[in-house]
Formats: C-alpha cells, structure tokens, sequence
C-alpha cells in the first residue's frame, strides 16, 4: 500500500510538473541556453564595462496584410471575380474610420493546362496550353485596436479570403523609450564605473576611455516557434509482424518573447501579450596608465646665439637633456 501511494505521488508531481512547465517540454531537440555567468578573465591596465537593457513595448498601430487570388478563363472575368470579392468584403470596412485600406496588385500570369496528343506511330504527348489567368492581390489594413481582427477575419471568410499572411506591430513611442533606456543605462554605468574604482581601489578619472553602443529591435512575427505535442507510447507490440499506425500529431506555435535573464534593466517586465522589444547596450572601456606608461620629462630647450668675427649674429637651436 505505501509503494502504490509513493508511485501516485510521483505521477501526480509529473503531471503538475508538465502543466506548470508547458507541453513545450515534450520537445525532445528543445534546449534551453545556459544560465552560467562568463565572466572574461582581468586584461592589465585595461577594464570593459558593458550595461544592457531591454525595453517591452506594447504596439499602438498594427497593419494586417491578407492575400486574394482568382482564377479566371479571361482577364475581363478574372478582374470582375476579384473585384466583387474585394468590394463585398471591404464594404463595411471602408466605412469604419479607425481602419485604413490600401489594395495592391501582386501577380497577374497566364494559367496553363495539359492537353493528350496521340500519333498513330508514336507516344502519347502532353502539350501546354493556356487556360486562362491567375490575378492576386494583397489587402492592407491599419488598425489601432488588436480586437478588430477577429471581426476583419469573419467579414473576409464570406468572400472566401482565408490567407491571412501576417500582422506587423507598430508603437509611436519609440523615440521615447529609447531615450528612456539611454538614462536608464548612463545611471547604471556610472554606477558600476564608482563600484569598479572602490574595488580596484584607484580613480578612472584622468584614464582614457572608449564609448560605443547599440540597438536592436525584435517584431513579434520574429519570435513564433512551432512544437509538436505528443508523448510517443512506450508500449512494445505484442507480436512482431504486428504493424502499428501512426496518428498524425497536431503542429501549433506559440510566441516566445526574449528572456530578460541577462540584461541590467528591463522596462516593462511582465509580458501577457506579443510586443516590440529593444535592446539596448553600452560599453564603456577603461585604458588605465600603467607605471611603464608614464611619460618621461621632454629635453629642455636652450637657445644660443653666436657672433661671428664678422659681426653677423647666429640663431643655433640646441637640445639639452635635464
């Protein structure tokens, strides 16, 4: 009895586990990176100091970009089919302020069919010959509220437009949140700047020093990645020659926004949506004077004058070490 709860326990503990964790853990090739801190071995007279920040920003303007494509046995009717597709779905839209459209051609191409030509002495041959056009165009759509894509997608799929290739994030904040990581990071450098000379026990103050640093911003459609969920059975066949049918495992993606385990600041931490994020670094490095790099004290100067029996006056330049 005690071995029949310590192994319910043990299965229980698994379960909770695996929900808490994520079905991504299923995932045999997942690996996380290594949460080990590198730190670089200490160069003479020489220190690096880097600050890097990360900033979630939710996105204010999304733009939606759906495709349509049509099929038709000319280009008068190939033109009319789409067009009624378009005008039916964005009638309603156009009428809506808080949503913009722009339609733009993409392809317009000939269609080809085969068609059997058969000789009395010969093989039987497939030749190509036109059928007729295929016209795409892709739909753009501006929106400042994310809930509004449910709706777009139901008024599209009544006029059978389904390909819904991507949606881009936009913030009109991004000026100012950069500066803010610009402050953000200055402070933490000085910071770490007072922190090194109080350890080193000597002022950077009149050492040289080197300044570069950096942006990079990452889009919510960079960050989807896709997993299978499913558990292989353990189960071995009862007999050799059986066969077993394999069921076909459900694809789904999922958003997986940068971790912010290795960054100084971070802006807005907690994430329950897809966002912008930037990052930021800085990197201050410290040439320290060393006692072989002290300067030594340049030759005086002296100057002399010399008069010749002539009378003609001389200017000689002459270097004299101290």
């Amino acid at each position: 009895m005690k071995n029949m709860l310590s192994f319910a326990a043990a299965v229980c503990f698994q379960l909770y586990f695996s929900q808490a964790s994520g079905n991504v853990n299923y995932r045999s090739l997942f690996q996380y990176n290594s949460i080990n801190i590198l730190t670089p071995e200490p160069v003479t007279n020489e220190n690096s100091i880097s600050i890097k920040g990360l900033a979630n920003i939710k996105a204010d303007q999304y733009v939606a970009l759906f495709s349509v494509t049509q099929t038709g046995e000319n280009a008068e009717e190939v033109n009319r089919l789409i067009d009624q597709r378009i005008n039916a779905a964005l009638q309603e839209i156009r009428m809506d302020k808080t949503v913009s459209v722009y339609v733009d051609m993409v392809s317009f191409v000939p269609v080809y069919q085969l068609n059997a030509e058969k000789k009395t002495f010969s093989r039987k041959t497939y030749n190509e010959v036109p059928a007729g056009f295929e016209l795409k165009k892709n739909i753009h759509l501006k929106f400042s509220d994310p809930s509004r894509l449910n709706d777009l997608i139901s008024r599209f799929s009544k006029s059978e437009i389904y390909d819904l290739i991507r949606v881009d994030y936009f913030s009109t904040g991004m000026e100012n949140i950069r500066k803010q990581m610009m402050d953000k990071a200055r402070i933490l450098m000085q910071e770490k700047v007072k922190n090194m000379e109080a350890v080193s026990g000597e002022s950077f103050a009149m050492a040289e020093k080197n300044v570069t640093d950096g942006y990079k911003t990452v889009l919510p459609v960079e960050m989807y990645r896709s997993y299978e969920a499913y558990n292989n059975s353990s189960l071995s066949l009862l007999k050799p020659y059986a066969e077993a049918n394999q069921a076909a495992k459900p694809v789904t993606s999922y958003y997986q926004p940068v971790p912010d385990k290795e960054f100084d600041f971070v802006l807005n931490p907690v994430i329950d949506e897809p966002v912008i994020q930037v990052m930021y670094e800085i990197r201050l490095q410290i040439i320290r004077k060393g006692k072989e790099q002290e300067k030594k004290p340049e030759a005086l100067s002296s100057r002399y004058l010399l008069v010749t029996p002539s009378g003609e006056v001389k200017d000689l330049s002459l270097m004299t070490k101290p």
